[in-house]
């Protein structure tokens, strides 16, 4: 230890630490004593460096020199204060007084309400130590000297296992769920465990009271019919419900990881029976969910059978010259390169187009993008990319672990501790139906986006035998981002009018990537922002835009009006003799379970 700590330095920290006399705050005394010792580890750090020829790292963003070790004292100090303080205002709550605990919840979490998270001794030392233990995990990852994408890995796996072992998601040490049991003579823990052997045979988590819906009976119920249908999709014609219609038709690209009634869930709750009510003929493809006689099926397969056949089956059907288009999500992807490929064919089939919660760009992914590397998508080509299934409860999971507290550790809690039976809602009912895809298909579009950010650049991919650019679209786009998406970040959503080569309206959702979207306007919630001058940055746009109460949907009505080409009668038939009616909405594809 003498080779490594020079002499003047040692006499130095012996000094400082005699002069550690105990002060009249304790937690400032355990302060100061860790100060003293962190600077001890700082000299030995530097010792050590020097003694073997190791350097300090140098922090890439600041340049500034770090050493492990100090790294973890700091850390250490940080927490045993924090500990302290907590046990101090333990004390000082147990005869009276009144104390500020430090490790505070974030906004939102709801896994601590119940009183006895407060009020008991046992119970607010659990939440206290874990959430002290959760914050030093996010600080250590926070300071790792490591790439801003390994730092987001790290941060998101680190969320994953702090999430995963909170107090509340075992029975031990979760009031709610003793008290319970108490209650119900252990029937709720009977009752907990028969929803677990449920789940185990069905293979996912059950969020929902899946008896409390029917597609056709109260989801999907505006009225229309099934002109068209292949192997891969069914569309659907809605019934008019004004005297007098858009002469322009327009044509909805649901995602295809999805059943498309998020866009129809109810009667008052609907984008579509919104949209018919405005006097628009509504058209909207239903994708069907992979099965093996389509696990062939590729990228290509999904524009050629999907929004392209749609559009020319659109345009036969009603007899206009163009339609409108409406992607959502994967659906705006599909629906953009579709527009790409007639730009490339030099076919003017499109009137518009609007891209709701859609990314084109994918430099910035957010935290989706950390779960799909090259080691992930070269084993799905291995596997599924000549033929084959992803399993939709499988694309479910991963979207539930980005909100894993929210999403799967409620209902952990709720269903298997608690004996519960779940609420009916809606929204989850349809988050639970997933739908299935071809392996072709996903790996295409993984590696093209997710992995290699193809499809931004002009000519980089060919698609349907056409080098696709989509600067060479030309009408006018719609684009609504959702500012607290956590699937499409909306910064990533705004840079898409820089890749179309149309006039671009960009609109600012609140909430997230379903609850923006689907917000009709007679509940009057929520907000959106506007701002017309596009040529900033998005937080330039941002900090100029104008909030505006309620919903978008007008907003987005009145702009598809101002492009359309006047009205016409309502038609008094669906479809017409080349695409009869096949079946009523909402047809045979979207009640397919692929779980």
């Amino acid at each position: 230890m003498a080779q490594l700590m020079p002499g003047a330095d040692l006499v130095a920290t012996e000094s400082a630490m005699k002069s550690m006399l105990p002060s009249a705050d304790p937690s400032e005394y355990l302060s100061r004593l860790m100060h003293a010792g962190q600077d001890a580890v700082r000299q030995f750090d530097d010792a050590l460096a020097s003694a073997i020829g190791v350097k300090a790292l140098e922090t890439p963003a600041s340049g500034r020199l770090f050493f492990p070790f100090s790294l973890m004292a700091d850390l250490q100090r940080e927490y045993l204060v924090q500990v302290w303080k907590f046990w101090n205002s333990a004390f000082l709550q147990s005869i009276g007084a009144r104390a500020h605990l430090n490790a505070a919840l974030t906004k939102g979490d709801k896994r601590f309400k119940d009183a006895a998270w407060h009020d008991e001794p046992y119970y607010e030392l659990l939440k206290q130590s874990y959430l002290l233990g959760s914050k030093q995990l996010h600080d250590f990852v926070d300071q790792a000297q490591v790439d801003d994408r390994t730092k987001m890995q790290l941060r998101f796996y680190a969320r994953q296992y702090i999430d995963a072992m909170s107090p509340a998601n075992f029975p031990a040490t979760n009031p709610e769920v003793i008290r319970k049991a108490i209650e119900t003579r252990s029937a709720s823990l009977t009752d907990g465990m028969k929803n677990l052997i449920d789940d185990l045979q069905k293979g996912r988590i059950t969020r929902v009271d899946e008896t409390a819906f029917e597609v056709g009976r109260n989801l999907a119920i505006t009225p229309g019919s099934v002109v068209f249908e292949n192997e891969l999709i069914q569309l659907i014609q809605y019934t008019p419900q004004t005297r007098e219609v858009e002469k322009t038709p327009l044509l909805m690209v649901p995602p295809c990881i999805n059943k498309y009634y998020l866009l129809d869930l109810g009667a008052g709750n609907s984008l579509v029976e919104y949209a018919v009510a405005q006097g628009h003929q509504v058209f909207l493809i239903s994708w069907r969910s992979a099965v093996a006689e389509i696990g062939h099926l590729t990228w290509d397969n999904y524009l050629e059978m999907g929004p392209l056949k749609a559009i020319d089956v659109v345009l036969d059907v009603t007899g206009a010259e163009r339609t409108h288009a409406l992607g959502f999500c994967v659906g705006g992807v599909i629906l953009s390169c579709a527009a790409a490929v007639l730009a490339a064919k030099q076919q003017d089939k499109l009137a518009t187009i609007s891209l709701l919660t859609t990314m084109l760009d994918f430099s910035d992914t957010g935290e989706m993008g950390l779960l799909i590397d090259a080691a992930s998508v070269a084993f799905r080509e291995a596997t599924i990319g000549k033929g084959g299934i992803l399993p939709g409860k499988e694309l479910a999971f991963t979207f539930g672990t980005l909100r894993a507290n929210d999403l799967i550790w409620r209902y952990v809690v709720d269903s298997y501790l608690k004996g519960a039976t779940p609420d009916a809602f809606d929204l989850l009912y349809w988050d639970s139906d997933s739908v299935s895809l071809p392996g072709p298909m996903y790996c295409w579009y993984t590696r093209s986006t997710y992995l290699e950010n193809n499809i931004k650049d002009p000519g980089k991919t060919t698609q349907c035998g056409e080098p696709v650019d989509l600067s060479k679209i030309i009408v006018p786009v719609y684009l609504l981002a959702s500012r607290e998406d956590h699937i499409v970040p909306w910064k990533s959503a705004f840079r898409s009018k820089d890749l179309i080569g149309g006039e671009a309206r960009f609109v600012l959702a609140a909430s997230g990537h379903v609850a923006g979207v689907i917000n009709p306007p007679a509940r009057n919630k929520r907000s959106y922002w506007l701002n017309d001058d596009h040529e900033s940055d998005p937080q330039g746009w941002f900090d100029a835009a104008e909030e505006q109460a309620g919903s978008w949907w007008p907003d987005w009505d009145a702009w598809m009006k101002r492009h359309s080409s006047g009205i016409v009668p309502a038609p008094t038939r669906a479809g017409n003799e080349q695409y009869p009616v096949i079946e009523a909405a909402p047809g045979r594809y979207v009640k397919q379970k692929s779980n």
